[in-house]
């Protein structure tokens, strides 16, 4: 089973790269943010592999990194009706932190985003993995309380309407959650929603 690879980029295609390693050339089947980080052909790069063993082939899935591997994982063990095209699809279009903080805020739209996506794969995708965002959440794992909470409606009252008035003035509820968090850590959990809005939006300027 082979669970990283270290070698030469030897081509870039639409959904796949292949990696030289000491002359034999590895096909990995990749997300599309995974192809757009590597540097070009003749870059030495690593990739966390995950690969599929069937009957009549094997296929090697390639990452950037391990949690993005992990989210590869979830996202087919744990819900019905996402195979390795469809968590492809997803980690295509959102990193593992928008993935966390989407199903925080149970914002199905956002992961309906992904190509081959429907409604339906969305909602089950925010559902199922509700539980397990927190433990894959990487540099979002320091908001995601807050934004579980936001998803949940228990967030206190200034919280909820600061967050509400920053996606309403454009911004999405991740940018409003994340701006809303960096304010509380400024004004105190008992600051009103006007002084979270205030600061919000002078993060958000940033």
């Amino acid at each position: 089973m082979i669970g990283k690879l270290k070698g030469i980029v030897d081509e870039i295609g639409e959904d796949h790269c292949i990696i030289d390693v000491g002359g034999v050339g590895y096909v990995a089947h990749c997300s599309a943010r995974t192809l757009t980080a590597l540097e070009g052909v003749g870059t030495v790069v690593t990739l966390f592999i995950e690969t599929y063993v069937r009957e009549d082939m094997i296929r090697l899935y390639g990452f950037r990194s391990a949690l993005e591997r992990e989210w590869f994982r979830l996202l087919q063990n744990n819900v019905q009706g996402v195979g390795a095209k469809v968590a492809l699809s997803v980690l295509s279009t959102l990193s593992p932190a928008e993935l966390a903080n989407a199903i925080a805020l149970k914002d199905a739209a956002m992961v309906a985003r992904a190509p081959g996506v429907g409604r339906k794969v969305a909602e089950r995708i925010v559902t199922e993995l509700k539980s397990k965002a927190p433990a894959y959440a990487g540099e979002a794992a320091q908001t995601i309380g807050l934004k579980q909470d936001l998803g949940e409606n228990a967030a206190p009252a200034p919280v909820a309407d600061a967050v509400s008035a920053l996606a309403n003035l454009g911004y999405s509820r991740d940018m409003a959650a994340n701006a809303v968090a960096a304010a509380l850590k400024t004004a105190g959990e008992g600051a009103d929603a006007g002084t979270l809005i205030r600061l919000g939006l002078k993060e958000l300027a940033r």
